[in-house]
């Protein structure tokens, strides 16, 4: 265990390269990124909260850790429902791997069963960790198990995991997640574009683990995909404290999740976003609360664009971080999602 996780939490199934790779500023990585290199190649340099911004998480996580436990519950019985005691939970690290611990607990605690729970690498445009997966198949049957990630933005990584597990005979694509607003989830515990608190900080809200990492100088041809840990952080680590003020809230029993109304594909929203804002690449489009927190962590932000400028209950933390950085925050008629990120077009690359 190369983490601030418990053992009995996770099996991780990722290479530790901590120390191989030079973490690079986030001006640096944008222009290579834009330019043609593919971000799993490099790891950013980790945003030091300030002050200010930790009090701002705090008082997120006080006002959602409630909504965040009851779609926790809410998933959770979902997953029991279908797969039972055998269920293997495969979290996409790194968001996804917090939700996992919470989901595995729930279950332990309503349920009595203590079911399995991996996390592994997913990247989009280079796909699943197939010996990740090779690993998990010789364990369990291809029917118990359930990809969990945290949130659903545009809906890429499902469409990555789609095609990742395509190859596996009885392996269902479906992912589940506490938040959909892009409604391409099978199983989710809202649609509700809510903010989970573990997306407003980066390692120390997730075991102190980087992003993963695939270049072929640092991951073998057997090797798993490979992360590093931030050892250096344990001071800072919140990850526990994320996962014990949602568990302390767990429902007894999940309520009903809420009839999906009519509504656009997250995929047709940010299309137009990025037509009036005539952007050409709709990966520069980052929609929904945690997708927006993520750029304005470790990404070169041009806007942020939000369904209001007044809303400090919902999204304070995001107008934080945007009077940190410099970036204009704009009120945009916002449908599926409550706040949406841009990144910044970097000419001449």
């Amino acid at each position: 265990m190369f983490s601030s996780y418990r053992a009995e939490d996770v099996t991780i199934l990722l290479k530790d390269i901590t120390g191989c790779i030079d973490p690079l500023p986030t001006a640096e990585r944008e222009r290579l990124i834009q330019s043609g290199h593919h971000y799993s190649e490099m790891l950013p340099l980790e945003y030091e909260p300030t002050e200010k911004y930790l009090e701002a998480y705090a008082d997120a996580l006080a006002r959602y850790a409630g909504i965040t436990a009851q779609a926790t519950a809410r998933l959770a019985e979902q997953i029991y429902a279908e797969k039972g005691a055998d269920a293997a939970l495969v979290s996409l690290a790194r968001a996804g791997t917090p939700i996992g611990i919470l989901l595995k607990h729930y279950i332990r605690q309503r349920f009595g069963a203590d079911v399995a729970h991996y996390t592994i690498s997913i990247i989009r445009g280079r796909g699943i960790d197939a010996n990740a997966m090779d690993y998990i198949l010789a364990r369990h049957a291809p029917a118990d198990v359930q990809f969990v990630d945290g949130w659903t933005g545009k809906g890429a990584i499902q469409r990555t995991l789609a095609e990742a597990a395509a190859p596996y005979a009885g392996l269902s694509a479906g992912l589940a997640v506490l938040s959909d607003p892009a409604y391409v989830a099978e199983k989710c515990g809202t649609h509700e574009d809510f903010l989970i608190a573990s997306s407003c900080l980066n390692a120390t809200v997730s075991g102190l683990l980087s992003r993963t990492v695939l270049r072929a100088d640092l991951i073998g041809s057997k090797d798993f995909h490979g992360a590093a840990f931030y050892e250096e952080l344990h001071g800072k680590d919140l990850t526990y404290d994320f996962i014990d003020s949602v568990e302390r809230l767990f429902p007894p029993a999940a309520s009903p999740i809420e009839e999906a109304a009519a509504h656009t594909s997250g995929l047709a929203e940010v299309e137009r976003i990025a037509a009036d804002f005539g952007i050409a690449d709709i990966n520069l489009v980052k929609p929904g609360i945690g997708e927006a927190t993520r750029v304005l962590l470790r990404r070169l932000p041009w806007k942020l664009l939000v369904h209001s400028t007044t809303d400090e209950e919902r999204l304070g933390h995001l107008y934080q971080l945007a009077e940190e950085k410099g970036v204009e925050v704009a009120a945009y008629p916002l449908r599926n999602y409550l706040a949406c990120g841009l990144i910044r077009t970097l000419a001449d690359n």
